[in-house]
């Protein structure tokens, strides 16, 4: 397990804006192989703590080799969907920051027993969580023509949408992701694959993110991750693409929100009180330096919010 090499992405930054505030009890909600854990970890003091979630098994086990032999560390198997559930089992009512690294993690693009990956054969599985029964398989041989369409172009993006959909049907079953590869090469012309990312690249996103239910509960956790933040406390998130990045920033509008009244009141009638503030007016981007150590990096973008008062 101790193969796999991990470079956290825009750890600095997030460092930088998670210990604006008191940082003294940290949430690592997407724990990973630990890279920000550990980064975090070397900057807690001597009475803080550490929790570190993730819903991926092999992770826990993975970052509790790599990460120190620390007692202010506690990892938890759990979605950080459900962070308020997780900190009400351990007791804390209150936390000074939470780090959230959306998406898929680089051991798991790299492990083909996942099937994350469109450039490796393996399984057609995707499962961040190998412990739900919902799988990248069950969704490719499951869903209707439609079904896979309204996925593959809601959460991918995909101009070729319902084509891919139709092709995939017809050569299911589909058992590998190099078999759901040349299904979805199949449905676009060639003429359309000349150019920009790799022509699964979309198909495979959109598939992952049906899988675990990337972006349904992504709102929600948004929001009840900021309500359990203290005063001061930092919710720092790393989103990839745009169709997260655009949750996260109309989650963090909302939130930082005082007057809820309608433009044309006359006056406020709401007597709403802004509680958060947003620290990153635009997004942070990866500087040239880390494109060059780590080309994953490359759509990399953070926002952060504080809480300024209960």
């Amino acid at each position: 397990m101790g193969a796999f090499t991990h470079i956290p992405v825009m750890a600095r930054e997030c460092m930088d804006l998670l210990f604006q505030g008191p940082g003294k009890t940290m949430v690592d909600g997407t724990l990973g192989l630990g890279g920000h854990s550990g980064m975090i970890l070397s900057r807690l003091p001597e009475d803080g703590r550490l929790i570190g979630i993730d819903q991926d098994l092999n992770a826990i086990a993975m970052a509790g080799e790599r990460l120190p032999k620390d007692d202010r560390i506690t990892l938890v198997h759990e979605s950080f969907f459900h962070i308020p559930r997780v900190l009400d089992s351990l007791g804390v009512d209150h936390v000074d920051g939470i780090l959230l690294d959306l998406g898929v993690s680089s051991y798991q693009l790299d492990d083909p027993t996942r099937g994350f990956s469109y450039m490796a054969d393996g399984p057609l599985d995707m499962r961040m969580d190998s412990t739900q029964k919902i799988s990248a398989w069950d969704v490719v041989n499951g869903y209707s023509e439609k079904e896979l369409d309204r996925v593959i172009y809601t959460y991918g993006e995909e101009r070729w949408s319902r084509r891919i959909a139709q092709f995939i049907v017809e050569r299911r079953p589909i058992d590998t992701s190099f078999q759901l590869v040349e299904a979805i090469k199949a449905a676009i012309p060639k003429g359309a694959r000349r150019d920009g990312p790799h022509p699964a690249k979309r198909t495979f996103q959109a598939i992952r993110i049906e899988v675990n239910g990337e972006l349904s509960g992504l709102p929600d956790a948004i929001r009840d991750g900021a309500q359990r933040l203290g005063e001061g406390g930092v919710l720092c998130v790393i989103t990839f693409h745009s169709l997260e990045d655009r949750i996260v920033k109309q989650g963090f509008q909302s939130l930082a929100r005082a007057c809820t009244c309608p433009p044309e009141a006359i006056r406020c009638t709401c007597d709403r009180i802004q509680r958060f503030e947003i620290l990153t007016k635009k997004p942070l981007v990866p500087h040239a330096d880390e494109l060059e150590e780590n080309p994953r990096s490359r759509s990399a973008k953070v926002r952060a919010l504080r809480r300024i008062r209960f």
